[in-house]
């Protein structure tokens, strides 16, 4: 089996198992839109940090004034959102690691890899887990 197949296998079985710990429904049983928290990750950083890493380049990312790009897309609503790049759940580790390394979710993708310390990635997360 070729590697392209092997992630792909891979990756269909993480989406499963992620999945299996995502709400049915958008919301909870308590009418409330889920809610996400990202360990070590502070969102007042993660604003500078999207600033610093120019995520605003290819974004547009509500709060932050430099960030008007149209490559990308725009990151409204962000913690409402079910998938990430239409491959993963949309949860803090898969977030992270999108964040850290998106090729290695989603090979081709035309999000590079901008060398984004885990650290730095948790605080970004964070940020964007307070677009509601």
């Amino acid at each position: 089996m070729s590697r392209s197949a092997v992630a792909r296998r891979l990756r269909a079985v993480s989406v499963l198992l992620a999945s299996l710990a995502l709400p049915v429904a958008c919301k909870e049983a308590s009418g409330r839109e889920p809610s996400y928290s990202v360990p070590g990750g502070r969102a007042d950083r993660g604003k500078i940090a999207i600033q610093t890493f120019g995520c605003g380049s290819c974004h547009t990312i509500p709060g932050v004034s430099t960030a008007t790009g149209t490559v990308g897309p725009p990151l409204f609503f962000w913690s409402k959102r079910t998938y990430i790049a239409g491959e993963v759940p949309n949860t803090p580790d898969f977030l992270v690691r999108w964040i850290e390394v998106p090729q290695a979710i989603e090979p081709g993708t035309a999000m590079p890899n901008l060398g984004v310390p885990e650290s730095a990635a948790r605080d970004i997360a964070a940020y964007l887990y307070t677009l509601h």
